[in-house]
């Protein structure tokens, strides 16, 4: 099918909604499971912390051990660092990260009695917790209004021709001025399942798309 010689705004919502009948043929991303069992705000914090630079697989099953363990701040400050440590790994940096979690469960402690934010500046405001992580402890945890924007989001918004950014964050300020806010929360999971089974980085399924209709395919040779 040839592609799209313009993206019209009005067809994000057909995209969507394609997007949304034929998703139940892909895996959900990791997140998504977490709020599928149960969206309590700190294990969705917690598995994003372990989900930076490491495949969904692997952080979902290192999530599953650890929250079979310890699914407060002041539990998995019971468990030490080295015992976090086994249990989270092998996902990358796992070093690192048992360090900014066991860090993250301190001052949520001290500071909130173990409450995790619900707004982006109370979330933002701890170290290790960027804008991704944010919005998604927002929309999945709290239900609020949010836009999660990774690698997936940002490439195939902009391989659409919806938006045309440079950047993730600046992507996600981009989605917020035109998409409609009733999509904000499921826009991210619909797009990571879409770009990690045929949206792909490279060569990507374009002849079996069920959104081509619609896409300029910015960027694909």
């Amino acid at each position: 099918m040839a592609r799209a010689e313009t993206f019209k705004d009005a067809d994000i919502s057909k995209v969507i909604g394609v997007l949304k009948r034929r998703s139940v043929e892909w895996n959900p991303p990791v997140m998504s499971l977490v709020s599928v069992h149960g969206g309590d705000p700190f294990r969705i914090l917690v598995s994003t912390v372990l989900s930076l630079r490491t495949r969904d697989k692997v952080t979902a099953e290192a999530s599953k051990r650890l929250f079979a363990e310890a699914r407060t701040p002041s539990a998995i400050l019971g468990l030490g660092k080295k015992r976090l440590e086994r249990l989270i790994y092998p996902v990358g940096f796992y070093r690192t990260k048992a360090e900014n979690i066991i860090k993250l469960c301190r001052r949520l402690e001290s500071e909130t009695g173990g409450k995790v934010p619900d707004t982006m500046e109370g979330l933002l405001s701890f170290n290790g917790v960027g804008r991704k992580t944010a919005n998604l402890v927002v929309t999945l945890g709290y239900g609020k209004p949010g836009i999660c924007v990774d690698i997936h989001v940002h490439r195939i918004s902009n391989r659409l021709g919806y938006v045309c950014t440079k950047t993730p964050e600046k992507t996600e300020f981009a989605l917020r001025e035109k998409l409609p806010e009733k999509h904000w929360i499921e826009y991210n999971g619909l797009m990571v399942a879409f770009g990690q089974t045929v949206c792909r980085p490279v060569r990507p399924l374009c002849d079996v798309c069920p959104v081509s209709r619609w896409c300029m395919r910015v960027g694909v040779a």
